[in-house]
């Protein structure tokens, strides 16, 4: 899953796009480099970010749909977005076909509903509090077990509202510390148990920056480590600022263990 962030705010500087000719290069470039499905994000959820409005972020992603789907009709797009709101106008007038809620319904009530009256996938993270606060919110007794039983209940829920093609996101980097992100990503294969498919999303994270003391543009060797750790503890996706690399890592895996 290649990345597309329309926001003028995202943390890796290199993934932001705007213009129109920008996104369309970029989900060019994303697209021949092997990505499978793109994800277009108009609201930076890096800790501490800007709040954006219902509105702006809708204007932003759909100028931005508006020009992808016209270019690529064939292309397997994901929204992201926490706002049911965004979710329903980009569903009804676009043929996406995720929804990546990166707070796995916990910041809008009626998503949950919202994917039930559609046929799209989505994305159920973990996260706690708002990308404004999540950091202040990494009290756990047992993070492994508490972030898979919030998976578990909110999966429960969905399903009993017929929301059946979920994807489960353990949610690196939102509301945990840097330990506790090594260690779901040390106990990632325990997530197999909620029989979902397991979306991994650390492309050059902070908890690869401070722990390698690199910035962001400097992260991308241990993005390619981590990556290789998610794809022995089960990820079924991969989502990704560097499209070549990740899919060269997917290669060697999957001929060394899969062949």
């Amino acid at each position: 899953m290649g990345i597309v962030n329309v926001t003028p705010d995202s943390f890796y500087g290199a993934s932001r796009v705007r213009e129109e000719q920008a996104v369309l290069k970029c989900v060019e470039r994303i697209l021949s480099e092997g990505a499978g499905i793109i994800d277009v994000g108009g609201y930076s959820t890096r800790p501490s970010a800007d709040f954006v409005s219902t509105e702006e972020e809708i204007k932003r992603v759909s100028r931005a749909l508006e020009s992808i789907c016209r270019e690529f009709p064939d292309l397997i797009i994901s929204v992201d977005t926490f706002r049911s709101q965004v979710a329903s106008e980009v569903l009804k007038h676009y043929p996406v076909a995720i929804i990546n809620d990166v707070s796995g319904g916990s910041l809008d009530e009626r998503m949950f509903e919202t994917m039930a009256s559609t046929k799209a996938a989505y994305v159920l993270m973990h996260m706690r509090g708002t990308p404004q606060n999540m950091q202040e919110k990494t009290r756990y007794e047992d993070v492994v077990v508490e972030v898979l039983q919030d998976l578990q209940q909110k999966l429960v829920n969905l399903r009993a509202l017929g929301v059946h093609d979920v994807i489960v996101d353990p949610g690196f980097g939102f509301a945990k510390t840097l330990e506790q992100n090594y260690l779901l990503l040390k106990e990632l294969a325990v997530f197999r148990e909620l029989e979902a498919p397991i979306l991994v999303g650390i492309s050059r994270k902070s908890m690869i920056q401070k722990l390698l003391n690199v910035n962001a543009d400097e992260a991308l060797n241990g993005t390619t480590a981590a990556h290789m750790l998610a794809l022995a503890g089960g990820a079924s996706i991969l989502r990704v600022h560097d499209v070549k690399e990740a899919v060269q890592a997917v290669k060697i895996y999957t001929q060394t263990y899969q062949a």
